[in-house]
């Protein structure tokens, strides 16, 4: 079985970009437009990694990754939150509510490789 990733956005031209990078990186990929849509389909299915939007109406990327942490508890899955918020103390809030990284918007392919290497989800390219 590969590598699954839930793709988090409430923009489908971000899921879109983002679903093209993680599949070009082996990623299975599907996704939801905001946080309770994504509950619902890691209590279906839970993936390898949430990439994950912190502004999105119904649920919140943060709403979503507390949720989540007590419903899975705080290893599965891992979650990157992709943000436009470069504040240093809501990029501390994210992590300590259970993100394992974050990644800033926009971003790209190698960008995005990195931070999957950086917490174990890829391994180092050779």
């Amino acid at each position: 079985m590969g590598r699954t990733c839930l793709v988090v956005d409430d923009s489908r031209v971000v899921r879109k970009a983002a679903r093209r990078m993680l599949e070009n990186l082996g990623f299975a990929v599907n996704e939801a437009e905001d946080g309770a849509v994504a509950l619902a389909a890691c209590q279906r299915s839970l993936p390898d990694v949430v990439l994950l939007d912190w502004n999105m109406p119904v649920m919140d990327g943060l709403t979503f990754l507390k949720a989540a942490r007590a419903a899975f508890g705080p290893d599965h899955p891992t979650v990157i939150l992709c943000t436009t918020e470069a504040a240093l103390d809501r990029i501390v809030e994210a992590l300590g509510a259970g993100a394992q990284e974050y990644v800033m918007k926009p971003f790209d392919e190698s960008i995005l490789q990195s931070k999957l290497v950086q917490v174990g989800a890829l391994p180092e390219p050779a």
